[in-house]
This record gives structure tokens, C-alpha cells and sequence, in this order.
């Protein structure tokens, strides 16, 4: 087993990740009270793909009106949603990612709210927008960040008289980073098993659905493709069907991200057409987890932390295993392009 710091894993993502709780409070209820007409969660790369869970926790249990948009599409498309009563919320590790900080500006200067979840303090993005919440540490940040958006969701919804178990929620929600600190756990040998068995795999079809649409998105795109240069394809498993089928053949490796949200039947789906064609099967479901201290209301929406926590541990595995440092880029920041 690769080591993992239980300890810093702890400290960074279950207290310093719940400090942030009342700021957060106060910056919803601030914004609720004076009232907005719209949220709109805006990224690039991986942090668009972080904002895609939330969109579908809002859309499926809200009527907040909510976009998650591509920071530089955002910026020339015209949106004829946004203005200066729009809420923006923006995330990034290092606040500096060009797309993003040019899109906080872009909204900064037309007059709508600003919001930034970064990990690295004093860089572009914090120095933007009107609420900053920063980390301290680019280290489990995805996992802090989940954390946070989960508030911020909530709390809205909350505010919108449609989330009458907010107490409970922030309860649960104490129990979160211990959950995904056992799911680590009891998922890390069998990381590492498929890490050994795909170390060469040069394309991996992911498919996912719902409020893991976004894991599925940023794992296949961020992970395998740039952190290790393997062909890889997110799939919507709603879309499967129309097309991608006629792909998989008996070596074909298939990843199925199985949460517990409304869209499972759809991946239950995938999973039986799959299973008799490729001796390539990889699933992995959040059911598996235990969840201490999680009910079963919550599940579904918690799914999204817990699923990337193991994924994560696919990738530090196949960073060994391929002598592929997670770290080792060709073009992304090392040329102008």
C-alpha cells in the first residue's frame, strides 16, 4: 500500500474543511436575504467537472435557477441568463488558471456576485471576487472543495424553503470525511489490483450518470488522459446506447461509476449489456461503502466525495505502476499555445 495520511487527510479535509461552515452560512444567507435571480457555477477542466454534481443536486431538488458553464465558452456565448443578479461561483486549486480568473472579471465588472473556493491563498482569483474561501493547501483540496460546494448548495436550497433537513444535512455532513477515510481504505487494495492489471490498457471506455457525470468527465479527461496520457472516453450512460455500443468488443476495458441517485436504472443498464461482452469489466459502486453516519436521504449526494476519494487511489497506483508522475505534462503550462 502506498502511504496515506490519515492524519493530514483528517486535519485538512475534516476540520479545517468544516471551519469554513458559518462563513459559508453567512455568505448564502447574506446573498439570499438581498436576493438573486440565478446561480451560475463556472470552471475549466476538472473544475467545471467539480460543478456538474452540484448542478444535478440543484436541478433534481431544487427550482433555483442554475448553469454550470466552461469558464471561456461562458465568456463568448452571450448567456442570456446571467447578469448583475447572477451569483458565480468559481473553484480552483491554484487560482491562477486563465480561463477562470478571466471569467471572475468578465463577472466581476458586469456587476453579478463572485464567489471562489481556491487552495492557494494571495494569487489572482482570491484577489477577484467578493467572498474567497481559501484552503491553505493544494493537498486533498478536490476533497475539501466537494465539501465546501455541498454547503453552498444546501444552504441555498435551504434559504429557497426546499431543504427542511439543512440540521440534519450538517450534521451528516461532520461524518463525511471519516466516511471517505474508510471507503480509502477498504478500496485501496483493490486500486491497486487494477492499476497492476491496466498498466498497459492504452483506452479505457468510463461511463457514468447523474451526480458522478462530472467523476466520470474529469477522471477519463484530467486523470488518464492528461496525468497519463491513456486514451480514455466519458460516456453518459443515458447516451451509451446511441453509438458507443457498437465499440466494445471482448478486451475492450469499460468503467462503470455507479452512484445512488435517480439515474442508476440507467447504469444498471450499461452494466448488463457490458458484462456479456467484455472480460473488461470494471465497476465501481458507491453501494459498497459503508458510510458511517450517513443515511440513506444523504447517500446519494455524498456518493460524489466518496467516488472520487477512491478513484484517487486508481491514480496514485497508476502513477507507480507506470513510473507516470501524476506531475509530468508535455503541453499543458509548459508552452503557449
Amino acid at each position: 500500500m502506498l502511504k496515506y495520511d490519515e492524519e493530514l487527510f483528517l486535519r485538512l479535509v475534516e476540520k479545517e474543511g468544516l471551519a469554513f461552515q458559518g462563513k459559508i452560512e453567512d455568505i448564502v444567507d447574506g446573498i439570499s436575504n438581498r436576493g438573486y435571480s440565478n446561480i451560475f457555477l463556472i470552471g475549466a477542466g476538472g473544475t467545471i467537472a467539480m460543478m456538474y454534481p452540484y448542478e444535478y443536486i440543484l436541478k433534481s431538488n431544487s427550482s433555483i435557477n442554475v448553469h454550470a458553464v466552461i469558464a471561456a465558452e461562458f465568456m463568448v456565448m452571450n448567456h442570456r441568463q446571467f447578469s448583475k443578479d447572477s451569483i458565480c461561483i468559481f473553484t480552483s486549486v491554484s487560482g491562477t488558471t486563465q480561463e477562470t480568473v478571466a471569467a471572475a472579471e468578465f463577472c466581476k465588472e458586469r456587476g453579478a456576485t463572485t464567489i471562489a473556493l481556491v487552495a492557494e491563498p494571495n494569487t489572482p482569483l482570491t484577489q477577484i471576487v467578493d467572498h474567497c474561501i481559501t484552503t491553505g493547501s493544494e493537498t486533498h483540496s478536490f476533497d475539501t472543495f466537494f465539501m465546501l460546494l455541498y454547503m453552498f448548495a444546501f444552504r441555498f436550497m435551504y434559504n429557497n424553503n426546499e431543504f427542511p433537513q439543512y440540521k440534519q444535512f450538517t450534521k451528516e455532513v461532520a461524518s463525511l470525511p471519516r466516511a471517505i477515510l474508510n471507503a480509502v481504505k477498504s478500496f485501496d487494495k483493490t486500486a491497486e489490483e487494477f492499476a497492476i492489471k491496466h498498466k498497459d490498457t492504452d483506452y479505457h471506455m468510463m461511463v457514468g450518470s447523474g451526480n458522478l457525470w462530472g467523476n466520470t468527465y474529469s477522471y477519463a479527461m484530467c486523470i488518464l488522459e492528461e496525468m497519463q496520457w491513456i486514451h480514455a472516453r466519458s460516456i453518459h450512460a443515458a447516451e451509451f446506447f446511441h453509438g458507443t455500443l457498437e465499440l466494445v468488443v471482448e478486451d475492450t476495458s469499460v468503467i462503470l461509476l455507479k452512484g445512488e441517485d435517480e439515474t442508476r436504472p440507467l447504469m444498471d443498464r450499461v452494466e448488463r449489456f457490458a458484462e456479456k461482452i467484455t472480460k473488461q469489466l470494471t465497476v465501481i459502486d458507491t453501494k459498497d461503502f459503508e458510510m458511517e453516519g450517513i443515511s440513506e436521504e444523504f447517500r446519494k449526494h455524498f456518493a460524489v466525495s466518496i467516488n472520487w476519494s477512491v478513484l484517487s487511489r486508481i491514480s496514485v497506483y497508476l502513477e507507480r505502476e507506470r513510473n507516470h508522475p501524476l506531475t509530468l505534462r508535455r503541453y499543458y503550462r509548459q508552452m503557449e499555445y
